[in-house]
């Protein structure tokens, strides 16, 4: 066998694979999205294209470190200047060293085309978050019955009773999502919409409390939204983030009110909390 040729080839075909497994990872659903509809792409879910593309990535590297051992000479040439001196910056490194710098700093500034990338890889993520819908909070499927009914307001005894209507194999309230929608080959999100009509009127009722962290999809919601599902008056707290210097349009979301006031989503987020409990 010629260890040379499986270097170079085992390089090419991890090449190969990495760049499937990149345009897979680039646009697969946010992780709290294609775990709440149990995502799959070619039989494989989030988690595993993401170990796949990690271990690939490992076999390129140590690839590429045997072909570099190998080529050792070829590269020194390419090292050489007119003279046939060694020197690192070449006019082949310099424009390679130029490129990547200019990739990496405009990745870091958001600047075009790098930023269009990035940008439209969040608008892929976006339709699908739209197209599969997002968990009521943050690994909602890793709660279990009772702790996931309690939250959104549903009577659990009342919610196991619909599921076992609808033939789902369920124990006792301890058991999570996420085993009940792998025992019945379902998602979570299909599971929480057979426990919906568990409702509990009067829970919906009462005032929810304010987060002390971010909802889900909370960059995406205007404050009329937010407003609106926490029983806030709107006005106030628009007028209370206009005092803080925050100028806020109706139909802005999160993140565009974030990006007129030269603001994070968060900072917007800590001003909402803390205006919450003045009021």
């Amino acid at each position: 066998m010629n260890i040379r040729k499986i270097t170079s080839m085992t390089m090419f075909i991890s090449f190969i694979l990495m760049v499937v497994t990149s345009i897979i990872l680039y646009i697969v659903p946010q992780g709290r999205v294609a775990y709440w509809a149990d995502w799959h792409m070619l039989g494989l879910s989030k988690t595993e294209w993401s170990n796949l593309h990690i271990n690939l990535g490992f076999l390129f590297l140590f690839a590429g470190l045997l072909h570099v051992f190998y080529n050792w000479p070829a590269i020194k040439a390419y090292m050489k200047n007119r003279a046939r001196e060694l020197t690192v910056f070449t006019p082949s490194f310099n424009v390679a060293l130029l490129l990547s710098l200019l990739v990496g700093i405009g990745t870091y500034f958001e600047i075009p085309p790098m930023s269009t990338v990035i940008n439209f890889s969040g608008s892929i993520k976006d339709s699908a978050a739209d197209k599969y819908g997002v968990p009521p909070y943050g690994h909602a499927e890793l709660s279990s019955i009772k702790h996931f009914a309690k939250r959104q307001g549903l009577d659990v005894d009342k919610a196991i009773e619909l599921l076992r209507e609808a033939n789902i194999q369920i124990n006792d309230s301890s058991v999570t999502l996420a085993d009940i929608a792998g025992a019945n080959e379902l998602s979570p999100q299909e599971i929480f919409e057979i426990m919906k009509p568990a409702s509990n009127s009067k829970k919906d009722e009462e005032k929810r409390s304010f987060p002390r962290s971010p909802m889900t999809g909370f960059g995406k919601m205007t404050l009329n939204a937010i407003c609106a599902e926490y029983n806030l008056l709107y006005q106030a707290v628009r007028q209370n983030l206009a005092e803080e210097g925050v100028k806020v349009e109706a139909e802005m979301s999160i993140k565009e009110i974030a990006a007129a006031n030269e603001k994070s989503p968060m900072e917007i987020f800590e001003l909402l909390y803390g205006i919450v409990n003045e009021m």
